[in-house]
């Protein structure tokens, strides 16, 4: 696995003064960086933001804002707010959502290995329809960034960038994850649509399966070009 260092330079072994930036990076009582891009990869202020948003120059998390179109947020364009049904968080996934997710994942898993796939339920604008793809190396995120610059999905040009969220237990809404978010669909933390368990486990079967066909291949591929190099060895004494 590659996975470069993140201290940024930093010290660890340092005191005083660094060591305390260090320690507060990313959190509230950091005045300079915004603990919302730094944990979600995403700010309701945008650009309009007082505090940095340190885009990272490369990660293992590729984000792809506004790719999911939330039903709910067609309803909130057209009447000025989402009429959001009692207990909608919890039925299960739409088969129109089943079909997005299997088609995106299929999709991102051609660049690599994919750890998990987050797409927001949210209904902020700076959260809305967000698809998130962690790789397990970097390379392969690399790869994903690439191909996507200017391609185009449901008729809209994407936009893809690193994002600075590895561990999205820091990033997702622990209220939502356990009940009920008292903020709504217009919270700053992830609320993740829920992907059925036996879904999930299917695409991960199925890229592991893939993933050793790929080795296969490779494996059978050196073995002849070794075998004809032996061969024209042979026959050139």
């Amino acid at each position: 696995m590659y996975c470069r260092d993140r201290g940024y330079g930093r010290d660890s072994r340092q005191g005083g003064g660094a060591g305390h930036l260090a320690r507060i990076h990313g959190t509230e009582e950091d005045r300079v960086n915004c603990p919302f891009y730094f944990k979600i990869g995403a700010c309701r202020h945008g650009e309009r933001c007082s505090r940095v948003h340190n885009k990272p120059v490369f990660s293992q998390t590729v984000l792809i804002p506004h790719m999911y179109q939330n039903p709910l947020a067609t309803q909130m364009a057209m009447t000025g707010r989402a009429n959001v049904p009692k207990g909608y968080h919890d039925q299960p996934p739409s088969d129109e959502f089943n079909d997005f997710f299997i088609e995106v994942f299929d999709e991102l898993s051609k660049f690599g290995e994919v750890e998990e796939v987050v797409v927001c339920e949210n209904l902020g604008e700076h959260l809305l329809g967000n698809v998130y793809v962690k790789y397990f190396d970097e390379e392969d995120a690399q790869k994903c960034l690439e191909a996507l610059k200017g391609r185009f999905y449901a008729g809209r040009q994407l936009t893809v960038e690193y994002s600075p969220v590895t561990d999205f237990r820091e990033a997702r809404c622990r209220q939502f994850q356990d009940s009920e978010c008292s903020r709504g669909s217009e919270c700053n933390f992830i609320h993740p649509k829920k992907v059925s368990s036996r879904l999930l486990n299917d695409l991960l079967d199925h890229q592991q399966h893939a993933k050793k066909r790929s080795r296969g291949r490779s494996s059978s591929s050196s073995s002849s070009s070794s075998s004809s190099s032996s061969s024209s060895e042979g026959s050139g004494k």
